[in-house]
């Protein structure tokens, strides 16, 4: 057999929670042909992997590079931590639809000229004549959907914007859009009642999609939050996924055994899976209520003083010789990094056994959350390698099998004869996030190759001039 790629000598981490085992992992094309003893066999390519784990390239379950993807298809803050797949258009908050001369709200972002996309086919046919480094899966957005069909976001959607935004929600299904999600935190979508997300979404279930939603509060009224997100994924029927799941503020710290006991109540009834990141520090848009809450902010963007990405609020406070809550309205709009919550809510979330990683990174951000960059190598470092939360397989398998199925992404996520060849070899005892809060475009050590769809975008030191991604369609949910 001639191959393209050979993986030799590594340790193989299938993607599905099972033992490692030594093989070669052969690949020809796209896919993964061979595994076992490749003694002999001759390759284009043949990855020495001595020392080193062979794994499926990681799946990031909540990721905002909706407009990365196109602006900066290599996409080194996620490729460089062995990311092949990003799942796009969260929190409510997809690309598109895009009705153009219309001013996007935050927490949309503003939109380049050259990426206004009316439909989510315009979005999807974009995605395949400009690949990215990694493929790409999709969400659309109910946020994107509200800022284009309603007239006035303060209020409930009426009968004929709901129908609009449910055709548009059927049509992007139709091109294999993962399904509906929501972010009812944010002002554009807060007025929204379950009953018109639930009226938008009547064709997910036919379809085969699934609800994702930033719950309305992550906070104090956290249990009626999640009892809301139920409620209309139930109604819907199709799986929830709680977005990010965290309990934030000093008052609510520990709350996340009360949380993950609802959720397994509900899980005997509904299909729920948790995504979630490895930090205590949340990061959003600037909001004036939330100072009460954390002990500091840095300021990630702002559109009024650019300069002040990357500062503490409570730095420029002094500087400017005011109150927290003054340095707020002067750096707002904007976004930034919230200090609010506790390691053993992070370490509880992420060993639950129905919880997926995500870095809900902000690629387009000026001074980014470290997550962009160190989730995964974070995960597979620290969490596991340092502080032992779970084996090494279980935090591969939180990356890649387990996503791939909950998300209905059917040939990625396990190393086995016919998958896509989306992989990762790294050194499992170096392997570690050198993003930090101070410098946050650090890309993690100890991953030495990364391949999509058999392509090397990753060397270890730099990303490499290949765009092998593709846009992945939605498959079967899961059962």
């Amino acid at each position: 057999m001639t191959l393209d790629l050979l993986v030799a000598g590594a340790e193989v981490i299938d993607g599905t929670g099972a033992p490692r085992y030594k093989a070669d992992v052969g690949v020809a094309g796209e896919r993964i042909a061979f595994i076992g003893e490749g003694q002999g066999m001759r390759a284009a390519l043949t990855v020495h992997g001595d020392g080193c784990i062979v794994a499926p390239g990681f799946i990031d379950s909540h990721a905002h590079d909706d407009l990365a993807v196109l602006s900066w298809p290599e996409l080194t803050a996620k490729t460089s931590q062995g990311v092949t797949t990003v799942v796009n258009g969260n929190c409510g908050n997809s690309l598109a639809p895009y009705r153009r001369g219309s001013m996007r709200p935050l927490p949309l972002r503003q939109v380049d000229e050259a990426f206004q996309f009316e439909s989510f086919s315009d979005y999807v046919q974009a995605l395949e004549s400009r690949p990215a480094a990694v493929n790409v899966a999709s969400f659309i957005g109910h946020t994107a959907l509200r800022a284009c069909y309603v007239e006035d976001l303060s209020r409930e959607a009426h009968p004929r914007e709901i129908k609009a935004m449910r055709a548009a929600t059927a049509a992007a299904l139709s091109e294999g859009c993962l399904g509906l999600s929501t972010g009812t935190f944010y002002p554009p979508a807060a007025a929204a009642t379950p009953e018109e997300i639930i009226a938008i979404g009547r064709d997910l279930a036919e379809a085969g999609g699934l609800y994702a939603t930033h719950m309305r509060d992550e906070g104090d009224r956290i249990m009626e939050a999640l009892d809301e997100s139920a409620h209309v994924a139930r109604s819907l029927g199709v799986p929830l996924i709680v977005s990010h799941h965290k309990v934030m503020g000093k008052a609510n710290f520990g709350r996340t055994a009360e949380t993950l006991r609802r959720i397994g109540a509900m899980s005997r009834n509904q299909p729920v899976c948790l995504d979630c990141y490895p930090y205590t520090a949340s990061s959003s848009l600037l909001r004036l209520e939330r100072l009460a809450m954390c002990e500091d902010i840095i300021v990630t963007s702002s559109r009024s003083l650019p300069g002040a990405a990357g500062q503490k609020l409570s730095v420029l406070a002094a500087q400017w010789d005011c109150t927290r809550e003054d340095a707020m309205r002067r750096v707002m709009p904007g976004t930034g990094i919230y200090f609010m919550m506790d390691e053993a809510d992070v370490r509880r979330v992420l060993a639950y056994p129905a919880s997926v990683v995500g870095s809900d990174g902000i690629s387009m951000d000026d001074h980014p959350h470290p997550r962009l960059w160190g989730t995964f190598a974070r995960v597979l470092g620290h969490y596991s390698r340092e502080v032992e939360l779970f084996p090494l397989e279980t935090a591969v398998h939180k990356m890649t099998g387990a996503t791939a199925r909950t998300y209905g992404l059917a040939d990625r996520g396990e190393i086995k004869v016919g998958k896509a060849a989306d992989l990762v070899v790294f050194d499992a005892a170096r392997i570690a996030e050198r993003a930090t809060y101070a410098a946050p475009a650090e890309p993690a050590q100890g991953i030495s190759h990364v391949f999509v769809n058999g392509r090397l975008v990753w060397d270890g030191r730099a990303s490499t001039p290949a765009r092998p991604g593709h846009f992945l369609r939605r498959g079967k949910p899961p059962a």
